[in-house]
């Protein structure tokens, strides 16, 4: 014979297995519901994001491109272009797909959140910049038009996100960008970085670790079929002509100059003193609003006080405060030597 009590202890767990399973909104079988819809979704605006960046390259997607781009089967890719043109947003022609009105408007919602995102990363958090454009690739299908306008507001309602790309404004307008490649420049002239393209990742990182960045002027001293050698700062480097190709540039008129080498904080000896010309770039997220919040912003006259008996960090007189900084955190802080009156008496 069964024992009952047995018996209803089973029953008891199969029930609650069975709610854990399909309780409604909360359940196991919901949670998966859920998830493959929003896989579907993303999906769908990926592939129209793709059809969109290649119409703004003047070129046609294809279903290769598409499979490629997005890691999956030509017939998978064929499928949500049939679903997309069934949901309006895709015309399809002989040529190839392209966008109808509201497709437009949906990638540029998408474009917009994710540059917006971006440009949070890059001024309000500490996420290395080779991350932004994954974390904002998972953040864009997330956020409603309202985060997002919310997002922009305590941003201050940024045109550009921290590659150069303009952030298309609610209306769905987009500022025109310089199109000129570092590749492309003739030796003797002297450019500003306008843009750094951040895909593929590689030849971004590779941007980066050469020390090139947003509003970095350069001049330009020769090229050939390989490299393009160019003057920053005071120092020569060399940029790899397929690496050159990602980087988008203004030519400079006549009478702006490239930067000659900036002094830093760091420089200062005790007693010297420097006013603030700017922040590096390099210099982002809570280092960079540390810094803001201390007072360091253009103009502030700052002193050097005193060094540790290890010589880093420095005490430095900031606003009538001392502050300790680390040689890494003062190099951030270029500055010119303001002569003090000592030293024009003497």
């Amino acid at each position: 014979m069964v024992n009952p009590a047995l018996a209803l202890s089973a029953f008891a767990l199969l029930v609650a297995l069975l709610a854990v399973v399909f309780w409604p909104r909360r359940g196991v079988y919901a949670r998966f519901a859920r998830l493959a819809l929003l896989t579907e979704r993303v999906r769908l605006e990926d592939a129209i994001k793709h059809v969109y960046t290649w119409e703004q390259a003047g070129r046609i997607a294809t279903l290769e491109s598409l499979a490629g781009r997005l890691e999956i089967s030509r017939v998978k890719a064929a499928m949500l272009l049939q679903r997309l043109t069934e949901l309006g947003l895709v015309h399809t022609g002989d040529e190839g797909p392209s966008l109808s009105e509201d497709g437009r408007d949906t990638a540029l919602r998408l474009v917009r959140t994710h540059r917006l995102w971006e440009r949070y990363l890059a001024d309000r958090t500490g996420v290395p910049a080779t991350e932004w454009h994954d974390e904002a690739e998972r953040v864009e299908h997330r956020l409603s038009e309202e985060q997002a306008e919310a997002l922009s507001a305590r941003l201050g309602h940024p045109r550009w996100d921290p590659h150069g790309d303009p952030i298309p404004t609610p209306s769905g307008h987009v500022p025109e960008v310089e199109q000129l490649s570092l590749a492309g420049v003739l030796a003797g002239r002297t450019v500003e970085i306008v843009h750094l393209e951040d895909e593929p990742r590689e030849i971004f990182d590779a941007l980066l670790t050469q020390g090139l960045h947003l509003g970095g002027r350069l001049e330009v001293l020769a090229r050939d079929n390989q490299r393009v050698r160019v003057v920053s700062g005071g120092r020569e480097s060399s940029v790899d002509l397929v690496d050159a190709r990602n980087v988008t540039v203004r030519v400079l008129a006549e009478g702006e100059r490239v930067q000659g080498p900036s002094e830093t904080l760091a420089d200062l000896a005790p007693g010297e003193v420097g006013r603030v010309l700017d922040l590096s770039p390099a210099c982002r997220g809570p280092q960079r609003r540390r810094l803001l919040d201390l007072g360091v912003v253009k103009g502030t006259e700052i002193t050097a006080e005193m060094v540790s008996a290890a010589g880093d960090p420095v005490a430095y007189l900031i606003r009538g405060a001392l502050i300790a900084l680390r040689r890494g955190q003062a190099e951030w802080v270029l500055v010119e030597r303001v002569k003090t009156q000592v030293e024009v008496t003497t």
